[in-house]
């Protein structure tokens, strides 16, 4: 796929690999300026790059650059480690009005080890679980049709996600997609070699795979987009 993205350049992996052993912020002040040139800057590109032919394909999860990429700052109020940078740069393409909803995106991270491209529903919460799980009770043949398309295999990979040791209340443990059921959470990913980073082919490699994990993504959503959310139904009653 040709595209406008040529890959980012040498000094990004250096940094990270460089953040890695300085992970502080007496290191990364000084440097700032090196992140926003040769990381943040060509990842804010890739992202519209994305966006370009996410608009073909689907268009519902166009998400401005800026709101896609993660910060480089981690979160170190719940965690035993305080280091304060991430290692490693990443963005997710949201379904556009689903934030309240619950809906599940496309992701892509890049570390010096590994690429990692995904969607589906991670950690969703338990009215979402619950929704999801009917919905492949009732229509799991479509699902596991989904699953077994060769190409979209070859590319997004076996469904993965943790799962209940047992079948959820409620639910037949002789359903024949009990093991889907069963899950927590429903992602595609897969991992690609970090030295595709540096490359054009970085861009079409995450497309392919992002249009190869559409169907499922979107089988994942369709109840959730269904509802409504609780605080609109609240305002429907009142």
């Amino acid at each position: 796929m040709p595209s406008a993205f040529a890959g980012f350049p040498p000094e990004m992996m250096r940094f990270l690999r460089s953040l890695k052993r300085n992970n502080r912020r007496e290191w990364f002040q000084p440097r700032k300026h090196l992140f926003e040139q040769h990381v943040k800057t060509p990842m804010l590109e890739l992202a519209g790059a994305i966006n370009t032919e996410l608009a073909k394909f689907a268009p519902e999860y166009v998400t401005e650059p800026k709101s896609a990429v993660f910060r480089i700052y981690r979160d170190t109020r719940f965690s035993a480690d305080k280091t304060p940078y991430k290692t490693h740069v990443a963005a997710s393409f949201s379904r556009r009005g689903g934030e309240r909803l619950g809906t599940g995106g496309f992701y892509f991270s890049i570390s010096q080890e590994a690429i990692e491209v995904a969607a589906g529903l991670w950690r969703p919460d338990r009215d979402v679980t619950l929704l999801v799980r009917n919905h492949i009770a009732e229509t799991h043949r479509e699902m596991s049709r989904i699953l077994a398309d060769k190409k979209s295999r070859k590319l997004a990979g076996e469904l993965k996600g943790d799962a209940l040791s047992r079948s959820p209340k409620g639910f037949d443990p002789a359903h024949p997609a009990a093991e889907y059921i069963k899950m927590k959470d429903w992602v595609l990913d897969v991992t690609l070699d970090a030295n595709l980073a540096s490359t054009p082919q970085l861009h079409g490699a995450i497309v392919e795979r992002f249009r190869a994990m559409t169907p499922l993504l979107e089988y994942l959503n369709r109840p959730l987009l269904l509802r409504k959310p609780a605080k609109d139904l609240l305002a429907d009653h009142w």
